[in-house]
């Protein structure tokens, strides 16, 4: 589980984040959506343990992001949104590295589980787009972790690609916490059970994810204006 109270992140003049309160649950997709600059990624970067915040407090199962970093790691798996990857590494030398950073032996099980099968001895940087993000997934995968943060899994990929990471993403969500970001507002409705979305660094809705075809795009205009 993942609480967030009164949190706000300053950088000097800037408020990134502003006074931000919600809770995660096992089982919940969030999808987290808001304009460039709204204060998505600096948030997820607050639960992470790589931002402190200027105000407030994190919970991350119990676990506090900074006193209990290395605790929190252990529960966490994260695709950053430039999901930096040894490129000089094969697939499975990569798969195999992060295992034992993460304690793990399950990187089989997880490198078939999200399609990685036919590309195990190839070079990273020979892979495409969809394939590297299929990468970054299986390593954020490794350990089993209960929470997963995925920072825009589906950006740049072909529709094809798309497809098949969101229902990856799927796959996985029992028994887990997954909190994503997007600027795809069908990719919303395809997966998340629940959103939130921020603007200007403020919470602007935070509930369940409207039914209906158009529904989360409609609601997403309503709410943010520039």
């Amino acid at each position: 589980m993942i609480l967030l109270s009164s949190v706000s992140k300053k950088f000097k003049n800037k408020t990134a984040v502003d006074n931000i309160s919600f809770q995660a649950k096992e089982g919940e997709i969030i999808g987290f959506l808001g304009p460039n600059g709204a204060g998505k990624t600096t948030t997820m970067r607050l639960i992470l343990g790589y931002l402190t915040p200027t105000e407030g407090k994190i919970s991350v199962n119990n676990f506090d992001p900074l006193e209990q970093r290395v605790d929190i790691l252990k529960e966490i798996g994260y695709l950053a949104e430039n999901n930096p990857l040894y490129s000089e590494m094969k697939v499975l030398e990569y798969l195999q590295f992060i295992a034992s950073v993460k304690n793990s032996n399950n990187y089989a099980e997880i490198s078939s589980e999200v399609g990685l099968d036919d590309v195990l001895k190839s070079k990273i940087d020979e892979l495409s787009r969809g394939y590297r993000q299929r990468v970054g997934l299986a390593a954020a995968l490794l350990g089993k972790p209960s929470i997963l943060i995925l920072d825009e899994p589906t950006s740049g990929l072909d529709p094809l690609e798309q497809e098949k990471i969101r229902k990856l993403i799927k796959k996985i969500s029992s028994e887990k916490t997954i909190i994503f970001s997007t600027h795809m507002l069908s990719e919303v409705e395809d997966i998340a059970s629940r959103l939130i979305i921020i603007d200007k660094g403020k919470i602007v809705f935070d509930g369940k994810k409207p039914k209906g075809r158009g529904m989360v795009e409609k609601l997403f205009k309503k709410l943010i204006r520039e």
